[in-house]
């Protein structure tokens, strides 16, 4: 199998149908679930497609140290493909690595300032084309509309697309009627698609409360694996 029928056959393809397409620039969605479901395997798993396409992405860790954030890659690189017979693995792998670049930032008197700045050093100064950025770790009941409004604008400026994990441990209720992660309840409206991990006895299951302005998505056929958190193919 070489690279380009990975990508075509690739269960993205499924959750990116799901959501009509996938993120357009300036788009945010979240992926949703308490700690331990898979959203950061999701979030990886996102930027793998990517890579393999050629795209270029930023991964921004607020929780994880960086040696941490490469074995997620390396862990799921080597679950995408198993059993998939990639012509030339080992080198695809080291080919794909220059594709991304990722930043380690602490949310703690961070500014908008801060992150655009950064970003805008890797886009432009630094030649580094990304269409993608992807952010776990960040805290959104620490954050404000007028942090993620100034962050859509700045995306939707540069052409670029945001996939943020969002975890919602704490106390009842964490969803609200229409399965939106309570803690988002004040910045909802930033908020294009909303994606939400459940864990379930043999699987775990996605639902799409929030696509853009069209009605809640409700479940879907997609799935993560329990052992391997990969999205199966339906």
């Amino acid at each position: 199998m070489i690279k380009e029928e990975l990508v075509r056959h690739s269960p993205i393809r499924l959750f990116e149908a799901s959501i009509l397409g996938g993120l357009a620039p300036g788009e945010m969605g979240i992926i949703a679930s308490p700690r331990g479901v898979g959203k950061t395997s999701v979030l990886v798993q996102l930027a793998l497609d990517r890579m393999l396409q050629g795209r270029k992405v930023i991964h921004i860790s607020f929780a994880t140290h960086l040696q941490n954030v490469f074995k997620w890659y390396d862990d799921i690189f080597e679950e995408f493909v198993r059993g998939r017979e990639l012509e030339g693995k080992d080198e695809v792998k080291d080919g794909i690595a220059g594709n991304r670049v990722l930043l380690n930032f602490n949310q703690a008197g961070m500014t908008l300032a801060m992150v655009t700045n950064s970003l805008r050093a890797i886009i432009v100064d630094g030649g580094f084309a990304a269409d993608t950025v992807i952010v776990d770790g960040f805290d959104f009941s620490a954050t404000n509309s007028g942090f993620l409004s100034g962050v859509k604008c700045f995306a939707g400026e540069s052409g670029l697309s945001i996939w943020c994990n969002c975890t919602v441990n704490g106390g009842e209720p964490r969803y609200d009627a229409n399965k939106m992660p309570t803690v988002v309840a004040g910045f909802a409206d930033l908020i294009d698609v909303a994606v939400v991990l459940e864990a379930m006895e043999d699987h775990v299951e996605l639902s799409i409360p929030k696509n853009r302005k069209n009605p809640p998505g409700g479940s879907r056929a997609m799935r993560l694996d329990p052992a391997t958190l990969l999205i199966l193919e339906g």
